[in-house]
């Protein structure tokens, strides 16, 4: 029996993005992903006595600019606190992170789920540094680490508990994912890792204001995993309840190949991290003028360019959702229309053949050889009559896979349409001409051939 209806999940997400910088937070060791184990390290990074950090300066804009892309008040004040744990991809012993006094605090981000718009509140945007990374081999009794991705900036971005959906949990995710890639401040490649999310979740009764007991979960690395994650841990702990159990705060593992999840360890409390803080490095004082300048640089942000592109070009809504999840197909679309294109059909275009095959050479906006004012150029040929939609179909993928322009195509390939009633005439004369007992048959009432005739005067 389904007794989900009897509840309510109360669902808070932890957002970990690494930032786009060339360098570590604390010292210049580089943060390119991919390079032979331990290779990308120093005395700062390693944790080495003696040594003294210093603050990326463009992490801390990254940070701002997220900040105030998602209404976060920005903090004139704010410092580095030590995380204190013990893990052998942490080097030093603590992680330099924020605690007390972040840079960013009580913004949000809105959502559409089923046509309704959600407002999700964020906590807080604080700065921190990466581990390392533990290399299970499959025999041996023992592992690596790697300590390449130590020190690397991240922004962790925390949630309200404002979620009550697995779905809206991932359509969160890639609302926070498209933000970020906007701004240039994170790639948002979740496979490679940029991009990682815990999620704390909970259960009440339905129409109760207590909150139940959180359980947190980690290792989710795709939009998939935080639905799936989530539905099974929800279920888990409806069940547990219904039973007469009780859920204990933990942290558990989502393990994606038997699609549950597991228990990790009991869950510890801020005071168990023995925050205090990081005696290294000063205080951040963040000046009014410097904040006014980032914001300044912001481009034009999703939720923006979505009621523009449905106020100005006239898209309809699922058109305008599917545009803006990515900066350079929004910007693709915008180019095709300044340069003449009717931006109905640039979007049908795009919608139906060009992100298809895009889809199928498994290729980015940005790896696309067809140029947007190309695009204009064959929707001009189908408007005047040089071409038709059906010919227009094949002329398209012509484009896509040589670089070709469509005029080009058209006169290589003799592909013009005639429009001239007289030569039409012509050519239907000389077919009924050719083919005398397929019009006797035609005649006697065999409608199906008509097809065939047709076929005739176009070829």
């Amino acid at each position: 029996m389904d007794n989900h209806m009897n509840y309510e999940a109360i669902i808070g997400l932890e957002v970990h993005a690494q930032m786009l910088t060339q360098s570590k937070m604390f010292c210049g060791c580089s943060t390119k992903f991919g390079a032979e184990p331990n290779t990308q390290t120093c005395e700062i990074c390693l944790g080495m006595p003696g040594v003294l950090p210093v603050m990326n300066r463009k992490a801390l804009e990254f940070t701002i600019r997220t900040g105030l892309a998602t209404k976060c008040t920005i903090s004139s004040y704010s410092r580095f606190a030590r995380k204190n744990y013990f893990y052998p991809d942490l080097p030093k012993g603590y992680q330099v992170s924020q605690y007390d006094l972040p840079i960013c605090e009580q913004g949000h981000v809105d959502i559409i789920v089923d046509g309704l718009k959600r407002r999700i509140g964020i906590t807080r945007v604080h700065m921190e540094e990466d581990a390392g990374k533990n290399i299970h081999e499959d025999a041996g009794n023992f592992s690596f680490v790697d300590l390449n991705r130590a020190g690397v900036p991240l922004m962790e971005i925390v949630s309200e508990p404002d979620i009550r959906s697995p779905r809206e949990a991932a359509e969160y995710m890639r609302k926070l994912r498209t933000i970020l890639r906007y701004l240039g401040v994170c790639d948002g490649n979740m496979e490679q890792g940029s991009l990682r999310c815990d999620a704390n979740v909970s259960i009440r009764p339905a129409g109760s204001d207590k909150l139940g007991v959180k359980v947190e979960m980690k290792n989710i690395n795709s939009f998939r995993f935080v639905e799936k994650a989530l539905e099974y841990e929800i279920t888990r702990q409806i069940r547990l309840v219904e039973e007469g159990g009780t859920v204990v705060q933990e942290t558990r593992l989502w393990d994606p190949s038997r699609g549950m999840t597991e228990s990790m360890r009991s869950k510890e409390e801020a005071h168990d991290y023995r925050y205090f803080p990081e005696p290294d490095l000063v205080p951040i004082l963040a000046g009014d003028d410097w904040i006014e300048e980032i914001k300044a640089s912001l481009p034009e942000l999703p939720d923006a360019k979505r009621e523009r592109f449905i106020s100005e070009h006239g898209l309809p809504e699922h058109d305008a959702d599917l545009f803006i999840s990515e900066a350079a197909t929004a910007d693709w679309l915008e180019e095709a229309i300044r340069a003449g294109g009717n931006p109905k059909a640039v979007s049908n275009w795009m919608m139906g053949e060009l992100l298809r095959l895009l889809n199928e050479e498994n290729k980015a906006m940005d790896e696309c050889n067809l140029k947007p004012s190309q695009l204009a150029g064959m929707i001009k040929l189908i408007d005047n009559g040089t071409i038709s939609g059906k010919i227009a179909k094949s002329v398209f993928e012509e484009m896509f896979r040589t670089g070709k322009d469509a005029e080009t195509i058209v006169r290589e390939q003799r592909l013009t349409q005639i429009s001239d009633a007289d030569a039409i005439e012509k050519a239907v004369d000389e077919i009924i001409a050719r083919h005398p007992q397929e019009v006797e048959r035609f005649r006697s009432g065999d409608d199906k051939l008509i097809g065939f005739f047709v076929g005739q005067v176009m070829k």
